[in-house]
């Protein structure tokens, strides 16, 4: 009988919503202080999860859930640059 293969679960920062770790978008705030998305979920750094999708990067925005995630205050440019970035991820 084989085990069955753990898969990691994640907490989305807005919603609170628990889901696969492919089923969300990473975050990441890296040593040099740059926030970016990140896809594969590989880069090096502190790592937030989100939902693929525009309305819970809002939300977060909103509640400041990434200044919490990050525990640094995080600047409106950055924010506007996650939502591009996550624009054209949805599409």
């Amino acid at each position: 009988m084989q085990k069955q293969k753990k898969i990691p679960q994640r907490k989305c920062i807005a919603c609170q919503e628990r889901d696969s770790k492919k089923g969300l978008i990473r975050i990441v705030k890296n040593k040099e202080g740059q926030i970016f998305l990140d896809p594969a979920g590989k880069a090096n750094g502190r790592g937030a999860y989100i939902c693929k999708d525009c309305e819970c990067l809002k939300k977060a925005i909103k509640t400041k859930a990434l200044n919490k995630a990050f525990k640094l205050e995080v600047p409106n440019e950055v924010y506007e640059n996650l939502l591009e970035e996550l624009k054209a991820y949805e599409d």
